[in-house]
């Protein structure tokens, strides 16, 4: 079974920090892009990272760039999102997802997990 798990989301201040990570089993994962997404309540669910790791390419959200780093972890098949300078509109539940391109868009991702939550205060 394909089985992509987000954690690591939690409650910060603005300005704060918190990893996610993404740790994927049951298909190939250098095979595919992993995204990171995310919904926020009342809202459609946006790209926010993804990458392409044999060939290092990734995308990032205009709005998160210089903030996120999206990165793989080489001894296991986990890809983490490190999320720096968080704001409250970062605010969301955060996916994680196997697709095929680097799009950042939902249509191009067809393996999701179940979310993790970031909650971001003033």
């Amino acid at each position: 079974e394909v089985q992509l798990q987000a954690s690591g989301g939690g409650s910060v201040q603005s300005g704060g920090s918190l990893t996610l990570a993404c740790a994927a089993s049951g298909f190939n994962f250098y095979e595919f892009e992993i995204g990171w997404f995310r919904q926020a309540p009342g809202k459609g669910r946006e790209g926010v990272a993804c990458i392409r790791e044999k060939e290092t390419l990734s995308y990032y959200r205009d709005s998160v760039k210089g903030r996120f780093t999206i990165s793989r972890d080489k001894a296991e098949t986990t890809v983490n999102l490190q999320m720096n300078s968080l704001r409250p509109e970062d605010t969301a539940v955060y996916y994680c997802s196997a697709g095929s391109s680097l799009s950042g868009q939902t249509y191009d991702y067809f393996f999701w997990g179940q979310g993790t939550l970031v909650t971001v205060s003033s």
